[in-house]
């Protein structure tokens, strides 16, 4: 049975006039955080302009809890107003692209007015299937939260972070792959760098100022029927710059820097 959407609401029952306050609120912090106490640079926005306004999963590395997804949501009110490769006008936050959505776990979610206010924001919060609490555990996926993330790439702009941890160079969960090989979707992948640096684990207390905060989008991926689900997650993985061998490349770099120094 299809789900009924209601008049004025997103694919969760949530105001878009509520949603369009609590954005333009989050992202002028987004945008002073970003654009006046630390620079961001954005490179491959071209690759945004002919997307279509739903079914699009964006799959990006970890840095932050909620820093990464707020500058992207930044950006992606940019784009909407036809504002590519930067995010440094705050006017756009005013008409922001609300059928935007971004993945969050359920855990860091926690009860309180900020989980709240995300919620309307656009997160959809999933239980995670391998940690609980800060214990591992082994779990079939919710299939309420399957459903809950077709909802959400169903109607418009989805952000996922396949590692499920601000850890880098970590392996990515293979529900990323399976939700595509379902879906479908067009996938954007995308690399930041720099918010370790300027912000705390969670993104909401500021370690540096006057950092260069680096944002890439890559060519979209749209796969096929028969790619196997872990085909599908190497190539995200790769594309996000978050397999293996670049963590053998990164410190190679680092070694070489050092030695020159």
């Amino acid at each position: 049975m299809k789900k009924k959407i209601l008049p004025y609401r997103d694919p969760f029952g949530h105001p878009i006039l509520a949603k369009r306050v609590v954005i333009f609120f989050f992202g002028l912090i987004a945008w002073y955080r970003c654009n006046y106490i630390n620079k961001t640079k954005i490179k491959g926005g071209d690759f945004l302009k002919d997307l279509p306004s739903k079914n699009v999963l964006f799959v990006s590395n970890h840095q932050t809890y909620f820093m990464d997804a707020a500058a992207l949501i930044l950006i992606f009110s940019h784009v909407k107003n036809k504002i590519f490769d930067r995010s440094d006008r705050f006017w756009p936050l005013a008409v922001p692209k609300v059928n935007v959505f971004f993945i969050a776990a359920k855990e860091t979610m926690k009860s309180g007015i900020l989980p709240r206010l995300l919620a309307l924001a656009g997160s959809v919060s999933i239980k995670r299937t391998w940690r609980e609490s800060g214990k591992a555990v082994n779990r079939s996926a919710d299939p309420k939260d399957l459903d809950k993330i077709r909802d959400a790439i169903s109607s418009g702009w989805v952000i996922t972070f396949p590692q499920g941890s601000t850890k880098p160079f970590i392996e990515g969960r293979r529900g990323t792959a399976h939700i595509v090989k379902e879906v479908n979707p067009i996938v954007v992948p995308v690399v930041i760098d720099g918010f370790r640096r300027a912000f705390d684990k969670k993104g909401l207390r500021i370690k540096k100022t006057g950092t260069e905060l680096r944002i890439e989008f890559k060519k979209p991926l749209q796969f096929k029927a028969e790619d196997s689900v872990r085909n599908i997650l190497d190539e995200i993985m790769d594309k996000i710059e978050q397999a293996p061998k670049y963590k053998a490349f990164r410190k190679f770099t680092v070694l070489n820097k050092t030695l020159k120094e």
